[in-house]
């Protein structure tokens, strides 16, 4: 499955996407946005573990993104499980270098059809750190809306910092 979008597309991660994956992922203000479980420093080894990983699942939740002919980030969704059987925790992360350019915008669009389309999922949320205004931004963009904000609940990088939690509902997806 790919997904084009325009100026970059979306696709499965493959296992040549290792070195590009690995170069744009191992940088300090990607790290800083995302969940622990990402590394820093973020090795090729790593990659391969992910990319491995996500061929595994089917049909697939996590896609690269493809810019400039490399895998320059990833986006994706975990389906939550038990009473939230109907719930996606989604996610995302792009190399600094295509920051401000639109991408993660449309990136997010697209996934958000993708996931209501080919899964029985009627919500999805996703959380960001208080310090990421850049991605609260893309989520509104995106058709998302804030909750609720998780005070203190994160501790990254040395910080204690709140959550912002945004959702977006089937129901209210155009």
């Amino acid at each position: 499955m790919v997904i084009d979008c325009g100026t970059f597309r979306l696709r499965p991660l493959t296992p040549a996407d290792a070195g590009s994956m690995a170069h744009y992922a191992n940088n300090y203000h990607v790290w800083r946005n995302v969940r622990d479980y990402f590394p820093h420093p973020y090795k090729p080894a790593d990659a391969e573990g992910f990319i491995l990983f996500s061929e595994g699942v089917q049909p697939p939740t996590n896609f690269c993104i493809e810019a400039d002919g490399a895998c320059v980030g990833v986006i994706g969704f975990i389906p939550q499980e038990d009473v939230y059987s109907k719930t996606a925790d989604f996610g995302y992360w792009l190399g600094e270098p295509f920051w401000g350019r639109g991408i993660m915008t449309v990136a997010a669009r697209r996934m958000v059809n993708y996931i209501f389309t080919h899964f029985d999922i009627v919500r999805i949320h996703a959380g960001v750190f208080e310090w990421n205004g850049a991605s609260m931004r893309v989520l509104e963009k995106a058709g998302f809306r804030k909750e609720c904000v998780f005070e203190q609940s994160i501790y990254k990088d040395g910080q204690l910092i709140s959550e912002h939690r945004y959702s977006i509902l089937k129901r209210d997806w155009k």
